[in-house]
């Protein structure tokens, strides 16, 4: 196999992508596809980290606009994603893939704390570590949680996964036209106002110059073409 030019990432789903044919909850054959995709990064060799959100299940902000108190929404948003998470690994399990789940609310009947040197301790023995419960707060999304332990865990990428091939300069569904960038920088990607990762994430990453490469998860392989280098999605740096 070729060099490999990342040793360490964290990949970034959002939790529609367990809904697979459904409009709410979780599709354990869509967990499965995941699962299968996370595999085939993991058979690289590369140590894999996973942050899940929790749009499938319930979001903080969608609580909050509905009349629920901020705080109480958003944790309640950090437990949904703890479901995701554990739908996750069991899909993983059943692949193979060894994984340990840390969650940054303590819930020890299902998962350990998040603690920084047991996961890269668990990443370095070959293990996949979901992390879930967003950084613990209410008032941060799971981007931001992405984002601050992709660094606490000194990962070189960030893998966001959507559903289009990268950053467009306007929606590629609505507009034939759109023109797609390949690579851009932070300050390019602020200057034109593209929605990248929520505010607060990618300040952090843009402060600490974090990769982060967006591009279409769901086309069977591409995680794992990501990981080898091949030029797709946009990676933003």
């Amino acid at each position: 196999m070729a060099a490999v030019p990342y040793k360490r990432v964290l990949l970034k789903l959002g939790g529609e992508s367990l809904l697979g044919e459904r409009e709410y909850g979780i599709d354990p054959k869509a967990a499965m596809n995941v699962a299968e995709e996370i595999k085939s990064v993991h058979e690289t060799k590369v140590q894999v980290a996973v942050v899940i959100g929790a749009g499938n299940i319930f979001r903080g902000l969608a609580g909050a606009a509905a009349g629920i108190e901020r705080a109480t929404a958003d944790y309640m948003g950090m437990l949904a994603t703890v479901m995701n998470s554990l739908a996750l690994q069991d899909a993983l399990e059943k692949l193979g893939v060894d994984t340990r789940l840390q969650t940054s609310l303590e819930m020890p009947a299902v998962a350990e704390p998040f603690v920084r040197r047991r996961a890269l301790r668990h990443m370095e023995k070959g293990r996949v570590v979901i992390l879930a419960a967003g950084t613990g707060d209410p008032y941060f999304t799971t981007d931001t949680g992405a984002s601050l332990r992709a660094l606490e865990l000194h990962c070189d990428v960030i893998l966001k996964a959507t559903k289009v091939d990268g950053i467009y300069d306007k929606d590629p569904v609505k507009y034939p036209e759109a023109k797609k960038y390949p690579e851009l920088t932070y300050m390019d990607a602020l200057k034109e106002r593209l929605e990248v990762m929520d505010t607060s994430a990618f300040a952090l990453c843009m402060d600490n110059h974090l990769p982060i490469m967006v591009f279409n998860f769901f086309e069977k392989g591409n995680a794992r073409r990501a990981v080898l280098g091949e030029k797709i999605g946009t990676i933003v740096k």
